[in-house]
């Protein structure tokens, strides 16, 4: 009973923290920075705040071939891409619609788990994946669903980004290292995500210099790398506490602080589509 009350209130923290990312998200692109500056620094940021307390607090990423490895995948999977994407979508989404579009992580989760054998199949799973698979319809299908048919396309992006995480999920669940701090792991999740996108920011351009003083996108650059920081770790651990299916369902919790966060600081007003969704 205390194992399940501590994952659940994991659970629902993590999803209100990490809910009011997409409006922080919002806010950066409003000053025109690049999508790929963006999620540059957010990696870049969360990579030197762990790396530096890993080896504060003696716990230095193990150079170890499975490790390297792990960071390198879930770097790319958790970060380069999505980040990317949501970053882009955040521009032509309201936070509200982008974090109703991160609920189809744990739907994905549970069908590739199941066809893993890693979870089982059953009636009420699969009307759960059906009504997951409704509420996109929902929202792209009616006209009066979002407030420009031009959004469509971007909806569909950011789902199909969420594939990211799912296979992140799993590959989190059968091949992390249990003998590595799992912030020293994140660390170097972040810190091969920087390295990669590094050339990426070189070639195309779009290095964004964040000058002194702050206006309101910088500091919304800093408060979703430190939010990711903290709630990455905390989802982590919880894919091993408690499993990759019971923690993607996180993301139904993001999704609904997602909405509200939006409403509170954009003052979003949604169709009844969308609420329905």
């Amino acid at each position: 009973m205390q194992r399940n009350s501590r994952a659940w209130l994991l659970l629902v923290f993590m999803g209100v923290l990490w809910g009011v990312t997409f409006s922080l998200a919002k806010m950066s692109t409003e000053g025109g920075a690049h999508p790929i500056g963006i999620n540059y620094w957010c990696c870049l940021i969360g990579a030197a705040i762990l790396i530096s307390g890993s080896f504060i607090f003696g716990r230095p990423l193990p150079l170890r071939r499975d490790v390297l490895i792990i960071c390198t995948v879930c770097g790319i999977l958790g970060s380069v891409i999505p980040g990317t994407v949501y970053f882009y979508a955040a521009a032509r989404l309201s936070p509200g619609v982008l974090s109703i579009t991160i609920a189809t992580v744990p739907l994905m989760t549970f069908l590739a788990a199941a066809a893993l054998g890693v979870e089982r199949i059953s009636t009420m799973r699969l009307l759960g994946v059906f009504l997951g698979i409704l509420s996109i319809a929902l929202l792209i299908g009616p006209n009066t669903g979002l407030p420009d048919r031009s959004a469509i396309p971007w909806v569909l992006l950011a789902v199909g980004a969420s594939l990211c995480y799912t296979a992140e999920n799993l590959i989190v669940a059968m091949r992390m290292p249990t003998d590595v701090n799992v912030y020293t792991l994140v660390g170097g999740m972040f810190l091969a995500a920087t390295i990669i996108m590094t050339p990426l920011v070189i070639i195309t351009g779009t290095f964004e210099p964040l000058p002194w003083p702050w206006e309101r996108s910088e500091w919304a650059i800093l408060g979703m790398a430190l939010i990711t920081v903290s709630a990455y770790g905390m989802f982590l651990y919880l894919v091993i506490y408690a499993g990759p299916v019971f923690a993607s369902q996180t993301a139904y919790v993001v999704t609904l602080s997602g909405v509200f966060w939006g409403i509170m600081i954009f003052g979003d007003e949604h169709s009844l589509w969308v609420w329905l969704s």
